[in-house]
């Protein structure tokens, strides 16, 4: 069996985590052809390259995230203006990365899974 690359690691944490926090209706999917996890077939979190991860949010939280942390939360000018932002998945432990996936979870699922 092949060694798994960095990115199917930051994407087994992702998965870990929302297990763990029991979220309903996610599955293991992809966004824009990288690999996401998707509530009722929306993806809330992905990851663009290894090591990094692209976090659904509203755009004040995205904005308060990047002034709070900065080496944790930042964003690309492909990014800017856009409800979701970047997330360097070696500067943040397992605590805030599942409170940040819940929040994530929270924004994009139906009402009545979020409520």
């Amino acid at each position: 069996m092949p060694a798994k690359s960095s990115a199917d690691k930051s994407l087994d944490r992702l998965v870990r985590l929302a297990r763990k926090l029991k979220l309903e209706d996610i599955a293991v999917g992809t966004s824009f052809g990288q690999p996401a996890l998707r509530v009722h077939d929306r993806p809330f979190v992905s990851i663009k390259t290894a090591g990094i991860m692209v976090l659904h949010c509203p755009l004040e939280v995205k904005e308060m995230l990047m002034e709070m942390a900065p080496d944790i939360y930042f964003q690309t000018p492909h990014f800017e203006g856009w409800p979701a932002l970047m997330v360097r998945l070696d500067q943040i432990g397992d605590e805030e990365l599942a409170l940040r996936i819940e929040n994530a979870w929270r924004y994009k699922a139906p009402k009545r899974l979020a409520a």
